[in-house]
């Protein structure tokens, strides 16, 4: 059964690379997201490079693709072993990007994934200023669950000075403020 698993997840991952459909990619990234929610899958998908593969779908510009790579992320990083690799890999940077997205699941995800790799050595990346203004903002948005989210992220994994400093400078920038147009 354990080799069927195996073979199974890498048919999936030979299917993502070998397609030029971007529907059947989001398919196979979506269900290769969900196989992530399982630990009894963890040691496969590293095996089978998958962290990786939803690294790079980061920075994608397919939209649904890092909805799912991000998802991915989020399932895989409550395992240690995972944890460690994705901060090793120099995954924090571009979950940090997925904050900015237009897509509310993802930004949930990446909000989730941050306290979920905060550790005391990853503490300083993960709780950096810019991330603790955008929490900020997020504590104040008219989505519950992401205003919720981000003030708990604010309350758990920031010190206090780190939040006046951020409401401080957030008082002094042009957020939301459009840029003019060439």
């Amino acid at each position: 059964m354990e080799l069927g698993r195996l073979e199974y997840l890498q048919a999936l991952v030979t299917e993502f690379q070998v397609t030029d459909s971007t529907e059947a990619k989001e398919q196979v990234l979506a269900n290769l997201a969900n196989f992530a929610y399982d630990p009894g899958n963890y040691e496969y998908l590293r095996q089978l490079q998958v962290l990786d593969l939803f690294l790079d779908m980061l920075t994608e510009d397919n939209e649904t693709l890092v909805e799912f790579a991000m998802g991915g992320l989020c399932n895989l990083c409550l395992d240690k072993t995972n944890k460690e690799y994705i901060l090793e890999a120099s995954g924090v940077e571009p979950i940090i990007n997925c904050l900015s997205s237009s897509n509310e699941e993802t930004v949930v995800s990446a909000v989730t994934t941050l306290m979920f790799l905060t550790t005391p050595r990853s503490r300083a990346q993960t709780t950096a200023l810019p991330v603790v203004e955008c929490m900020l903002r997020f504590s104040l948005s008219a989505n519950t669950r992401l205003s919720n989210l981000a003030s708990i992220f604010l309350q758990d994994y920031c010190t206090p000075p780190q939040v006046e400093e951020a409401r401080t400078l957030s008082k002094h920038t042009a957020v939301g403020i459009p840029l003019p147009k060439d």
